[in-house]
């Protein structure tokens, strides 16, 4: 996958079919060019030996197919940039990945279309509880399915077109105000802002 945001897409939708009521997407970037990326689920959990083999591509919950690339590709993704993935889960409780990236290298991917992918993920899963937050030195992006459901009422879904819109014009704009410039020229010049 070309972008992060892809990535994050991919490890979400899994939580929403591991049965997930509940997500939590956090992205962390720091001063020094790391970005921490962390999803959270209440879904079914993998058993301790899945678990041990979940970022092996020919281990997979599929039955369309015998081989599942997200977390493989994931894993590799974070490793080239100098990072790391972990992943808790407990049978019956839920997951927890966690993607370290250094952005300031030069195999760090963009992280793409964040606010579309969020947008995508409520207008595919409009019961689902989600919150969102993305924290850079510069600012902050966040945005919460509950808050909206509050502010909207019961009569409008999250599925809705005119509010699939609105989020993703919502993030676009808080994204751009928190926005990190870690782009390989920014780099080279040693000015990351």
């Amino acid at each position: 996958m070309k972008e992060l945001s892809l990535h994050l897409l991919d490890v979400a939708k899994n939580s929403v079919a591991a049965g997930a009521k509940h997500v939590s997407i956090t992205l962390d970037e720091d001063g020094d060019g790391w970005l921490t990326i962390a999803i959270a689920d209440d879904g079914r959990g993998m058993a301790p030996e899945f678990l041990a083999q979940v970022t092996d591509p020919f281990t997979t919950t599929r039955t369309t197919r015998k081989v599942g690339l997200g977390l493989p590709l994931l894993r590799l993704t974070a490793e080239q940039t100098g990072g790391s993935l972990s992943i808790d889960s407990t049978l019956g409780v839920g997951t927890t990945l966690t993607a370290r990236f250094q952005r300031r290298h030069l195999d760090c991917p963009p992280l793409g279309d964040l606010p579309g992918a969020v947008a995508l993920l409520i207008q595919g899963s409009p019961d689902m509880e989600l919150t969102y937050r993305h924290t850079t030195p510069r600012g902050e992006a966040a945005l919460s399915t509950a808050e909206l459901r509050d502010i909207l009422g019961d009569d409008v879904s999250l599925a809705e077109p005119e509010v699939f819109a609105w989020i993703q014009d919502y993030l676009t704009e808080q994204e751009n105000e928190a926005a990190v410039d870690a782009s390989p020229a920014a780099v080279s010049e040693g000015e990351v802002q």
